[in-house]
C-alpha cells in the first residue's frame, strides 16, 4: 500500500515540496526586487533589531519590531482559525490558507517598486507565519516549509547516522530533507532569473506551485478526503 494513503494530502510530501519551490521564490523575491532582506523567518530581523539598539540607534530598531509582531500575529491567525473553520464542514483550515496565500502573491505583483520595501515585506513576514505553523509534518516527518536551517541540520544528522549505523531509515529521511533544500534553491534561482525582466510581478512565478497545492488540496477536501475534514494534521 502506498504510504502516503496513511497520511492526509495536506501531509504529503509533494505537497511540501511545492510550498517550498514558492517559499524560496517569496525568499528570492525580498531579497532581489524587495530591499535586500529575507522575510521567511525572524532571526536576521531580531539580530538587526539588537546590533541597531547596541549602535544607538533606537528609531531604527524599533522599525523590526513591526515585522516580528507580524510575524507574530501570522502564528495568532493560524492557530485561532482551523476550529472555527472546521466546523463549516467544507474545507480545510489548509486549503482556506493557501487560496488566502495565493491571492496575496498575486496582489504582491502588482505594488510598484517605489513603494516602501516594507509593505511587501511585512505582508510575506504574515503569510509565510501562517504557511510554518500551518504545514508542519510530511508523513510524520516534522518540516518548515518557508526556511532551511532545519532541513540543513537534520542532513548533517541523516549522514552521521548513517556512516554510523547504516541506518536505511535515516538515509531515506535525510535525502527527503535534501530534496527539500534542493526545491528551495530551485525556487530562489528561478524568481532571481524572472526578477531581470518583470521585477514586481516575478512573484507571480511563486502562485503557480501554489496553484497545484490548491487543486490537489480541494480536491481532496471535496472529494477523496471529505469524510476526513474533521481529522487534525499530524503535530497540531
Amino acid at each position: 500500500m502506498n504510504t502516503t494513503n496513511k497520511y492526509l494530502a495536506c501531509e504529503h510530501k509533494m505537497i511540501f515540496a511545492l510550498l517550498m519551490i514558492s517559499a524560496g521564490m517569496m525568499g528570492g523575491y525580498t531579497y532581489t526586487v524587495r530591499g535586500g532582506v529575507f522575510c521567511n523567518a525572524q532571526t536576521a530581523n531580531v539580530v538587526l533589531m539588537s546590533i541597531a539598539f547596541g549602535q544607538g540607534r533606537f528609531s531604527d530598531g524599533i522599525y523590526f519590531l513591526i515585522p516580528i509582531f507580524a510575524y507574530m500575529f501570522g502564528a495568532f491567525i493560524s492557530e485561532a482559525l482551523p476550529s472555527p473553520v472546521k466546523k463549516l464542514g467544507f474545507l480545510r483550515w489548509d486549503t482556506y490558507l493557501v487560496i488566502f496565500e495565493t491571492f496575496i502573491l498575486f496582489i504582491i505583483g502588482f505594488i510598484p517598486q517605489s513603494a516602501p520595501h516594507q509593505i511587501t515585506q511585512v505582508i510575506i513576514n504574515f503569510i509565510a507565519s501562517m504557511q510554518y505553523n500551518t504545514f508542519r509534518r510530511a508523513e510524520g516527518v516534522p518540516m518548515a516549509t518557508t526556511f532551511c536551517t532545519n532541513h540543513i541540520r537534520q542532513v548533517g544528522v541523516a549522514a552521521a547516522k548513517v556512516l554510523r549505523k547504516k541506518d536505511r531509515e535515516a538515509l531515506l529521511r535525510g535525502l527527503t530533507h535534501l530534496g527539500m533544500i534542493c526545491c528551495f534553491f530551485a525556487g530562489g534561482t528561478a524568481v532571481a532569473v524572472i526578477s531581470n525582466y518583470i521585477p514586481e510581478k516575478s512573484i507571480w512565478l511563486a502562485v503557480i506551485p501554489m496553484l497545484i497545492v490548491l487543486a490537489k488540496l480541494v480536491y481532496a477536501d471535496t472529494k477523496s478526503e471529505h469524510d476526513l475534514l474533521g481529522c487534525t494534521p499530524e503535530g497540531h
